[in-house]
């Protein structure tokens, strides 16, 4: 048997008339309309109503029941969103109309010193060299800025006059400066740094000492010998010394011997290793490389203790059958003769010079050695950002272990750039009273 699955529909759907148009008539007032469910979401009949039809009136359909409406849930109102003025903008306001990039995520301090700003400027430009433009702005500020305020500037004006060696601005500024602050202002210094700017070390001038020497490899010496003629301050740097044949050691011996009577500035910065070469190559009774030997001692006089000088200095004797030098308390050099002229003596580190792309790759050792740390900036006239850079990497695991170092007498061109680098939260930093 077969049963069939569609089954016609008893009564088919009839045709509609054709539709008449109405008349126009003017248009109702607006009435709220009210939130009926889409058409789509009607339930469909199962049959069509039957229709009357009556000739010359519209059809009309027989009324079908229906569900009443269910009245429309009411629409929250939209929160109206207020103009926002200019001078009127607040968080909440910058969350609703700007997007949330982490671009604005940066941090700008809203409440900067003004008079910080115009010092940083010009600190700026002087540790990079540009001391016109540095001038410029300080003989403008120290006009603008009266009182306590205009003191730094004041103070800056002198160091950069006083560095530059312009004496008749110098004593023109003090007349100014005593009659706007009514103090008296700073003298003039007659010693001034006039060491040229060689980068990388403690002295004004340095030499490099390296591999082994020879008479024909000799001019580094010969250098060395031209800036003690002119009593420069220069540091030997002889980390990378291995040897030198007798000629050089001759003519370093009689330097070294020459800047210590003299008290010249002369610092020699990784002899150590050197010297120790030098020590076991020399046999006592072996009476071969006299200069070496003499050599020897002045490096003992400076880097090792009398007791171990002097027994070196018996083997010296007994060898060539020469009266040994004598043993000499070191004096202090350059710098730090001053500091001893005045009172101050003291196992301070001098610096000296300008300190341009500086790594103070030796700093932590003299650090190590110095029951209180002294960092002596008296003779520094310059300190770029590269020095001042490296002189807080130094610093800072040295304050993290606890150890307080201290930055003596910079001037005042150079401690605010400290500043402005976070040099003064490694290390404390004396300025001197002006």
């Amino acid at each position: 048997m077969v049963f069939s699955f569609f089954k016609k529909q008893p009564n088919k759907m009839p045709e509609r008339p054709a539709a008449r148009p109405r008349p126009v008539a003017p248009p109702p007032e607006a009435k709220p309309v009210e939130a009926e469910p889409e058409e789509s979401a009607k339930p469909l009949p199962e049959a069509l109503p039957d229709l009357e039809f009556t000739p010359g009136k519209p059809v009309q359909p027989a009324p079908v029941a229906t569900q009443p409406k269910r009245p429309a849930e009411p629409t929250p109102a939209a929160k109206p969103v207020a103009p926002v003025a200019d001078d009127d903008f607040s968080i909440d306001d910058f969350d609703t109309h700007f997007t949330n990039s982490s671009v604005m995520g940066i941090d700008v301090e809203q409440d900067v010193d003004p008079l910080q700003s115009c010092v940083e400027q010009v600190v700026v430009l002087y540790a990079n060299g540009q001391d016109g433009a540095a001038r410029s702005l300080l003989e403008t500020f120290v006009r603008s800025y009266h009182g306590v305020e205009g003191k730094r500037f004041w103070m800056l004006l002198f160091d950069l006059l006083q560095i530059s060696g312009d004496r008749a601005g110098f004593e023109k500024l003090g007349v100014e400066y005593a009659e706007a602050c009514e103090t008296s202002p700073p003298t003039w210094c007659q010693e001034v740094p006039a060491v040229p700017a060689v980068a990388g070390g403690p002295g004004g001038s340095k030499i490099f000492l390296q591999g082994v020497l020879t008479s024909e490899s000799d001019l580094p010496v010969v250098e060395l010998a031209r800036l003690v003629g002119q009593k420069a301050e220069i540091s030997v740097d002889c980390a990378k010394l291995i040897g030198c044949d007798d000629d050089v050691a001759a003519q370093l011996a009689d330097l070294l011997v020459r800047a210590r009577k003299q008290r010249l500035a002369l610092t020699l910065v990784g002899a150590e290793a050197f010297m120790d070469r030098l020590n076991d190559r020399l046999v006592a009774g072996e009476a071969a490389h006299e200069p070496a030997w003499r050599l020897l001692l002045e490096l003992l006089q400076r880097h090792a203790t009398q007791e171990r000088f002097e027994e070196r200095a018996v083997d010296y004797a007994i060898t060539f059958e020469l009266s040994p030098p004598s043993w000499e308390v070191m004096q202090a050099s350059g710098s730090k003769a001053a500091a001893v002229a005045n009172g101050a003596r003291d196992d301070a580190h001098y610096l000296v010079g300008e300190l341009k792309a500086c790594r103070f790759e030796d700093l932590p050792q003299i650090i190590e050695s110095q029951a209180q740390p002294v960092l002596d900036f008296s003779r520094v006239t310059r300190l770029d950002f590269i020095s001042a850079g490296q002189l807080v990497n130094r610093l800072t695991p040295i304050k993290a272990a606890g150890r307080d170092v201290v930055i003596r007498s910079p001037n005042h061109l150079v401690a605010e750039l400290m500043a402005v680098v976070g040099l003064n939260k490694q290390a404390r930093i004396i300025v001197p009273k002006s």
